[in-house]
């Protein structure tokens, strides 16, 4: 967790405003096709809670805390919840099944995890003079050269690692994990778009799925194309849409329907 901001005073400083970071996020959904809300959030958030919750979220599992950490990606980007809201960490959480949300939120000003959270920000500004640095895609705007949210660090256990920073094209982790390790099992693109779904029960977005979706790095994604697939699963009932902003989250219709509550949430 990077810990961008410990109170909202930090972007107020450089200018920000709650509608002006709307309008940024545009740029993102235009250019990845990932989904985004349309509204202006109440007003700036830090992000030091939300990532101290994720981190609390981690402590109970790996798996818990990357898919807490999608929760709260989904609520930060596609709804007026606010990042520093203990309730509306809370509610986003509440959708993560096996974690207790509430018992998460209660964690977050722990010392235990507040330690580990200032290990993970120490990290992440550790970015000098290594590869995310010299290819110019790390950032400096709180002082020491930190890694970009995009970057991914492949560590294996006998110490070899590669780095990707920052904003990369698929074929650069391809790269990476290929010659980190040739003997990794490499999957064909899907012949159908549910089928991508089905391999990742947490739920994908219909970018992630047409990115999946790719039959070779000289074929360009088909988000039209992998809507309609998922629309039509949807329709067939293997699939479920549950509304994310401008988008869905796609997940398997047996996951969803395992989960207390969820269904009423889909669509």
């Amino acid at each position: 967790m990077i810990g961008l901001s410990e109170s909202a005073d930090r972007y107020e400083e450089m200018g920000f405003t709650a509608g002006r970071m709307a309008a940024g996020m545009r740029s993102f959904e235009q250019r990845f096709g990932m989904p985004f809300g349309a509204g202006v959030k109440p007003r700036l958030a830090a992000s030091s809670r939300a990532c101290r919750a994720i981190i609390a979220a981690r402590e109970e599992s790996m798996e818990l805390g990357y898919a807490a950490l999608r929760a709260i990606q989904l609520m930060q980007f596609t709804t007026s919840g606010l990042l520093d809201d203990d309730d509306d960490l809370r509610g986003a959480l509440d959708t993560v099944a096996g974690l207790d949300a509430a018992a998460v939120v209660a964690r977050i000003d722990d010392p235990e995890i507040v330690a580990i959270y200032d290990e993970d920000k120490a990290r992440t500004r550790s970015a000098e003079g290594r590869p995310t640095h010299v290819q110019n895609r790390h950032s400096d705007s709180d002082g020491p050269v930190r890694y970009t949210a995009p970057t991914v660090i492949f560590e294996m256990a006998d110490g070899r690692w590669l780095e990707v920073g920052g904003f990369q094209p698929f074929e650069s982790y391809d790269n990476a994990l290929a010659n980190l390790d040739p003997a990794l099992e490499r999957r064909p693109a899907p012949e159908r778009a549910a089928d991508a779904v089905l391999a990742f029960p947490i739920g994908l977005t219909t970018a992630e799925v047409a990115a999946i979706m790719r039959g070779s790095d000289t074929s360009a994604e088909d988000i039209p194309g992998a809507e309609r697939e998922l629309i039509a699963a949807v329709d067939d009932g293997e699939l479920v849409g549950i509304p994310a902003g401008t988008d869905a989250l796609w997940r398997p219709a047996s996951a969803v329907a395992a989960e207390p509550g969820a269904l009423s949430a889909a669509a």
